[in-house]
């Protein structure tokens, strides 16, 4: 079974860039590195002053999500630097069985 992990981040949509790149330096790149992650998709929405960012991994078993999320895998993962980007950080993600997927999907 996959499972898909969805955690929502925001931050100014002038920072939108910036965040995108370190996303990729920090979260995307570790999630990535973990055995048992089978790629993750991030999307982003612009909304006014706003950036949205949903980022949604998959994973072959909730052990493989905490190998990167720790035990709590309930909890959001954060960075030191998440601070200066993201308005609020959200305490939780949600965790979903993939129960259907087609195309390129992961």
């Amino acid at each position: 079974m996959l499972i898909a992990r969805s955690w929502h981040g925001a931050t100014k949509a002038a920072q939108a860039e910036e965040y995108l790149s370190y996303l990729h330096a920090t979260g995307l790149d570790d999630i990535q590195k973990v055995e048992g992650n089978r790629g993750v998709l991030v999307l982003r929405k612009i909304d006014a002053d706003r950036a949205h960012f949903q980022l949604i991994s998959f994973w072959d078993s909730y052990d493989a999500i905490r190998r990167f999320a720790g035990d709590a895998i309930e909890r959001a993962v954060y960075y030191p630097e998440d601070k200066e980007y993201l308005l609020e950080l959200e305490p939780e993600v949600a965790h979903y069985d993939v129960v259907f997927q087609s195309g390129d999907v992961p």
